[in-house]
């Protein structure tokens, strides 16, 4: 048999290998790369972190590791630059970033080889995915910054930004940080990973050949200490973390308290749903795409097949077929499927979680492909006889691994996919769209894909929920993350001492009878856990009353109380409408009450205070309706749904001023968007939460969308920010670093500032919905 008849019974690729030699060429004239500071290369005298290529070992070269003191350097040249680059007008940025885009054209070939021979992905991957976004994003943030003003008036940049990326799409993830933080008018500091810093450095050439001003963008090699010294560096206004969660975990904490804008992209153990109608031919490709694209070192992989019964033995046959038929090899061949495994510490790590899923009665299969005799290679492989339990199902592999599970109803396939602390994305397929649409609603990640997997675009965000992180990348989500919300300024409140001692004794207080301390939770008033009440004083400091002290347990109930209150989240905003607009009139029907109150404890005028929270009611019940989405005009044929999602459960802590007022203005806006909302009241105006209950018991609000404590935030506040069902915490009374670091455990969002209560332009409008929602996005296919 001749070659061609070989070929053609066979159907082998014969090998197309890349020319790498202008590669080869470029790394022959940097032995050892230098970091990119105030527009200069500058070296080191560290020893350096040998960088290799992962396929066959070859050192490439030498990345410098920057100290503390480095990191200081480049971000007092970004703190230096960073006034005149925002002084800028937005096109004269937009001709930065478009020229920076056009330079990326004429390089991509370069860069394509680059990125493959340092991370290992092959190189159709590199050349027809990643380079073609790369240079998207920097054309789509110019067209941003052109329109900036026009969209997003009276916004600003935040100031100098602190950017740490990941080795799995080393200048793609450069590009989706550095792009619209320079679009909005900010400077950065970056530092790409240890494992794959080559193409970070190329991109500082076209920086300067872009004539970018120096000191705009910084970029500084290192590992894991040269990050926390830029995201703990006191200069820096934003951090922008793209990594594992145990390290977004690490950076909250140490930021904690700071007033560092943060933004998290982090892990995610993706589900990928094959309903019975689905399309499984197609199916098929798309579980190759999901978790075997970049050898299923992505972090939005969809790592966990779920598949119908009906037809889970038909598709797991064609699955294992065409796994079988995958190319594992050079990266630099263009009829090669899968490439190499970034390193060989990443190779171990799968290795042995793959053994740890084994040991805990999972079968093993894999594909019978060839591996090469060298590099860092290992095969598709699935885990099947897994329990939603299992390792290898609730921790991220972050390699070729794919786990399966069965199904028999759509509600188990909901239930299955809903069982991971991560949230980042999810493929569904089904030719029947109702199914996958509502699949997509209750599937708890911020990105979606309807029969197709993988799809990216800088006018789309992308970030999850839960342990996946917070903050979105791409489209005007991404560009908030990197401007400060625009509001008149405000002075903090002086902190005030409470007493939380009981009544003194021989004293009733101002109330004509002993008035009976409670909270109220779960729909209905409740007392106290252990009965425990703290003294109520007027304006003269003169004793009023007893109002209820709430404890940790108090914190628990309540938070259980919101998590059965789940159907608040999905009613209809319609309703949600109604019941603010009769909140309203519930309240304004007892003006004269709740002014008299006002005054009595704040010495104030209570009437004004109280007809601005009817007012606010209002302006959220019309808001409850009209907060609408978008749909993001990507590159492909989608219509790719940007859907305002409420958090879920979101603790509340109030300020001390303007106690009914400021209270309202948070409570209103969390209930519009869905939230279900425990509340800790004003701690020297507790009566106001008390009588306040007796509203929200006459207003049809369905018990557990509000839970209302009073009490000591010192005590209770710890409790509600490190509770896991609590998805996101409003704090505008207690201390930030605390909080903001007991926060860390599910990675819940916060939000803390301050706002002027009697002034509509600090205290209500759609910042206030911003931050009481998350963005899904959804892509549905839209035709040819």
């Amino acid at each position: 048999m001749n070659d061609i008849e070989k070929i053609m019974e066979t159907m082998d690729y014969g090998k197309a290998p890349e020319d790498a030699s202008a590669a080869k060429a470029w790394l022959a004239a940097h032995p050892r790369l230098e970091h990119f500071i105030n527009g200069v290369f500058a070296g080191d005298k560290s020893d350096g972190l040998p960088v290799s290529n992962p396929a066959n070992g070859e050192a490439l070269t030498v990345a410098p590791v920057a100290s503390a003191e480095l990191v200081g350097e480049a971000v007092k040249a970004a703190r230096k630059a960073q006034p005149k680059w925002a002084a800028l007008s937005g096109h004269q940025r937009a001709k930065y970033l478009y020229a920076i885009a056009r330079l990326l054209q004429k390089r991509s070939r370069l860069f394509a080889v680059l990125e493959s021979m340092d991370n290992g992905k092959p190189i159709r991957e590199s050349r027809d995915a990643d380079i073609p976004l790369v240079i998207r994003h920097f054309y789509h943030h110019a067209g941003w910054a052109e329109i900036m003003a026009e969209e997003l008036p009276d916004h600003a940049p935040l100031g100098v930004c602190g950017q740490i990326i990941p080795w799995n799409f080393p200048l793609l993830m450069l590009a989706w940080k550095i792009a619209p933080a320079l679009a909005a008018g900010n400077t950065v500091v970056l530092k790409p990973a240890e494992f794959t810093p080559v193409t970070a450095a190329l991109f500082a050439e076209l920086c300067v050949e872009a004539g970018l001003p120096a000191g705009v963008v910084n970029i500084v090699f290192g590992a894991g200490e040269t990050g926390a010294a830029i995201s703990g560096h006191p200069d820096i206004d934003k951090v922008a973390f793209t990594g594992s969660s145990e390290v977004g975990k690490i950076i909250r904490r140490q930021i904690a308290g700071s007033g560092k804008k943060l933004s998290l992209e982090l892990g995610g153990k993706s589900p990928f749903i094959v309903f019975d109608d689905a399309d499984l031919d197609s199916a098929v490709e798309g579980v190759v795409d999901a978790i075997w694209f970049n050898q299923g070192q992505v972090c939005c992989a969809g790592s966990r097949l779920l598949v119908q019964e009906a037809v889970a033995e038909k598709f797991i046959a064609r699955l294992k077929a065409r796994a079988d038929k995958l190319v594992v090899g050079d990266p630099l061949d263009k009829s090669v499927d899968i490439g190499a495994i970034v390193d060989a510490s990443q190779l171990e790590t799968i290795q042995g979680l793959v053994a740890k899923g084994q040991a805990e009665g999972a079968e093993l299969w894999q594909s019978s492909c060839a591996l090469p005799n060298q590099g860092c290679f290992y095969p598709p492989s699935i885990l099947s006889e897994v329990s939603s339990a299992s390792t290898v199902v609730q921790q991220e592999i972050f390699g070729p691994v794919l786990t399966v599970q069965t199904f028999r109803t759509h509600a188990e396939a909901i239930t299955l996919a809903n069982n991971t602390r991560y949230g980042l994305s999810a493929s569904i397929w089904s030719e029947t769209l109702s199914v996958a649409l509502d699949a997509a609603a209750r599937i708890k990640a911020g990105i979606i894909w309807v029969n197709g997997t993988n799809m990216f675009d800088a006018a789309a965000g992308f970030g999850g929920y839960g342990e996946s992180g917070f903050g979105r990348e791409g489209g005007m989500e991404g560009m908030l993350e990197y401007l400060a919300d625009p509001a008149p300024k405000v002075k903090s409140a002086k902190p005030q001492v409470v007493d939380f001692s009981p009544l003194p004794a021989g004293s009733n207080g101002a109330d004509a009878m002993d008035r009976t301390a409670k909270f109220y939770i779960g729909g209905k008033q409740a007392r106290p856990d252990g009965a425990a009440t703290y003294t109520a004083y007027d304006a003269k400091g003169k004793p009023i009353s007893q109002a209820g002290l709430g404890s940790r347990k108090d914190v628990r109930n309540a938070v259980a109380a919101a998590v059965k209150a789940a159907g608040w989240s999905a009613s209809n905003p319609h309703l949600r409408a109604q019941i603010l607009y009769y909140l309203a009139e519930n309240l304004e029907a007892r003006r004269d009450e709740f002014a008299a109150r006002l005054a009595l404890m704040t010495g104030s005028k209570g009437h004004e205070e109280v007809e601005l929270a009817v007012q606010r009611l209002s302006f959220y019940a019309g808001y409850a309706d009209k907060y609408d989405g978008k749909v993001h005009s990507t590159l492909t044929r989608h219509v790719t749904l940007a859907m305002n999602e409420p958090l879920g459960v979101l603790g509340v802590i109030c300020p001390e001023e303007a106690p009914l007022l400021s209270m309202v203005s948070l409570l209103a806006p969390a209930l519009a968007m869905g939230n279900r909302v425990v509340m800790l009241a004003s701690q020297r105006h507790p009566l106001l939460a008390g009588d306040f209950m007796q509203v929200l018991e006459t207003s049809d609000i369905p018990a557990g969308v509000v839970n209302l404590i009073t009490g000591d935030h010192g005590a209770m506040a710890p409790t509600l920010a490190g509770h896991d069902d609590v998805n996101a915490l409003w704090n505008f009374g207690a201390s930030n670093a605390e909080l903001d670091a007991c926060s860390a455990g599910n990675l819940k969002i916060t939000w803390s500032t301050t706002a002027d209560w009697f002034n509509p332009a600090s205290a209500q409008g759609k910042r206030y919905l911003r931050h009481a929602t998350q963005v899904k996005n959804i892509w549905v296919p839209y035709g040819e």
